[in-house]
């Protein structure tokens, strides 16, 4: 069936008008109607062939809610009506320890993704949320819990369980005092998860007009790391950093903040990143340092109600779908500390 879309033919080119093809639901498939659809620094990264070669047209988007307009005849999980949410994985393998464990993000034969993947079902390329429709397998649809703002709720299928799951895996909690390294759409999430797991809270930085932001999300304090005397106060301080920056940087700053057995997860760059560390910056202090991707569906739907349930949200601006690229340039040029979310309802007007 014939959906309009948004997506880039080439690397070189900016997002345009399309049409794509979307298959008909099968027995365990429903069909969204598009209400919402999170902006990521994935999808730059994917359409402009950053993290390697991509699929043409590629059509992003992984943070998508929207309304069940028709399922299959097995669904059992949804009716037509339901509020639904379509994160960054629209299947896996099901079958390896990972995918047994509620681990599908880290799926042996590789997740199937939002966008980008070849189907398993119909051998064809994955189509992202930029479109006015989308059709996934049930066992991947989330549910809305009752009350959730839908257009906030979108990035919580990104940027909310990016760094909601590596909090909660290292157990973060009160009396840790936790480093939040980089303040855009996954920072100020960081930010506000740390917060309401107890921990005392601070933005790293090295943009001094961010600080203002970093408080207003809930931070205890700012470390600007562009400042000598505040990064020396604070070397050896923190028990846990977690690292949002999306491109290559040098990690030893940032290593030495880690007290004994200090851990720092890095969530934003898939990329090589720059100029090393010396071994001596972890065997000294017993330090660590970790990586972590989306969460599996089980906790997707878990970081949804505990969202809603305590009213943590993304700070987000909403536009239509024909003013994505100049979201793109935004993002690249002035590193916001919040989200876009493209709305469906108000978009392909013209």
């Amino acid at each position: 069936m014939k959906v309009k879309a948004f997506g880039a033919k080439s690397a070189t080119r900016p997002l345009e008008y399309l049409e794509i093809n979307r298959r008909e639901p099968g027995a365990r498939d429903v069909e969204i109607d598009v209400l919402y659809c999170g902006v990521c620094h994935s999808d730059i990264h994917t359409v402009r062939g950053e993290w390697g070669p991509s699929d043409y047209p590629c059509v992003p988007g992984h943070e998508v809610v929207g309304k069940v307009i028709s399922k299959g005849k097995k669904v059992t999980k949804y009716k037509v009506g339901d509020l639904v949410g379509v994160g960054c994985m629209v299947n896996s393998c099901r079958k390896c320890v990972n995918c047994r464990k509620g681990l599908e993000q880290y799926c042996q034969s590789g997740p199937v993704w939002t966008y980008g993947s070849v189907d398993p079902i119909d051998k064809t390329i994955t189509y992202g949320g930029y479109s006015q429709s989308l059709v996934a397998t049930e066992d991947f649809v989330l549910k809305l819990p009752k009350g959730i703002d839908l257009a906030k709720a979108a990035p919580l299928l990104c940027a909310g369980i990016t760094t909601y799951s590596p909090l909660k895996h290292w157990n973060i909690k009160k009396g840790m005092k936790v480093g939040v390294v980089g303040l855009g759409g996954l920072g100020h999430m960081g930010i506000k998860y740390a917060k309401a797991f107890g921990a005392d809270v601070f933005a790293i930085t090295t943009s001094p007009k961010k600080a203002a932001d970093a408080k207003k999300y809930g931070a205890n304090g700012v470390v600007l790391m562009t400042d000598e005397k505040q990064v020396k106060a604070n070397r050896g301080k923190f028990d846990y950093l977690l690292n949002t920056i999306p491109v290559a940087h040098n990690l030893r700053p940032y290593i030495d903040l880690l007290t004994t057995d200090g851990v720092m997860t890095i969530v934003g760059a898939l990329s090589d990143l720059k100029d090393g560390f010396h071994g001596r910056q972890l065997i000294a202090r017993r330090r660590s340092i970790s990586g972590s991707m989306i969460g599996g569906i089980k906790e997707t739907q878990e970081v949804l109600n505990f969202s809603a349930k305590n009213k943590i949200y993304p700070d987000i601006e909403i536009i239509k779908i024909e003013d994505v690229n100049k979201a793109y340039d935004t993002m690249v040029k002035k590193g916001i500390s919040h989200r876009f979310v493209i709305d469906f309802k108000a978009s392909f007007k013209s």
